[in-house]
């Protein structure tokens, strides 16, 4: 397995969108994390190594869509309708084969992309 890329982080306004990806997961099972200041790392989606997808936090229910691009090796986090307890730092992460929600299930990491809303 080698590097975890992530890309797309930036300095967004409440309501707006944005799109992070996720560069180097060869198909495995791919999660997305994130982390806000003081608080600890969650799992906000994933998608396993057959495309299924899974979401973990209610709130963002709709919001929040995860994808691959097999050709160009990459995982995508849409993110529609943001706010500003949105803003943190996001992270993928890889395991092999299925999605888990839970942070030491996956071996791989990337080193993040900063996401903040203001409102």
């Amino acid at each position: 397995q080698g590097p975890l890329v992530e890309t797309g982080g930036g300095l967004v306004r409440s309501g707006d969108s944005l799109t992070l990806s996720c560069v180097g997961s060869r198909g495995r099972g791919t999660g997305w994390f994130r982390q806000a200041p003081g608080k600890g790392r969650e799992a906000v989606a994933c998608i396993s190594s057959s495309d299924h997808t899974s979401y973990y936090l209610d709130s963002k229910m709709g919001r929040f869509t995860v994808s691959r691009d097999g050709a160009k090796d990459t995982v995508y986090l849409q993110m529609n309708n943001l706010t500003p307890e949105d803003t943190a730092v996001y992270y993928c992460a890889t395991r092999s084969y299925l999605c888990s929600s839970t942070r030491s299930a996956y071996s791989t990491w990337g080193q993040g992309t900063q996401v903040t809303v203001t409102s």
